[in-house]
């Protein structure tokens, strides 16, 4: 297979990108803080941020993943 010359990484679409991993992770530390054991809140943020960073971590993968493969079952039906 012969590389494409279509170029897969625009502006747009790393801005789409960070819009999307950013609100899931301010989605995911909202959910996390309530699930962390202290009554420290300088704790409670950090290990809420940590544990979230690791979810959007997973989820930017997901996505990419995603763009892939819908691009190549794009590509396929044409």
């Amino acid at each position: 297979m012969a590389p494409s010359a279509e170029k897969h990484v625009t502006p747009t679409s790393l801005v789409v990108d960070l819009v999307l991993v950013a609100a899931f992770f301010a989605y995911i530390f909202s959910i996390l803080k309530s699930h962390v054991t202290s009554t420290d809140p300088r704790m409670i943020n950090l290990w809420g941020a940590m544990a979230a960073s690791c979810l959007t971590g997973v989820f930017w993968l997901a996505l990419q993943m995603f763009r892939v493969v819908f691009r190549a079952h794009r590509a396929a039906k044409k």
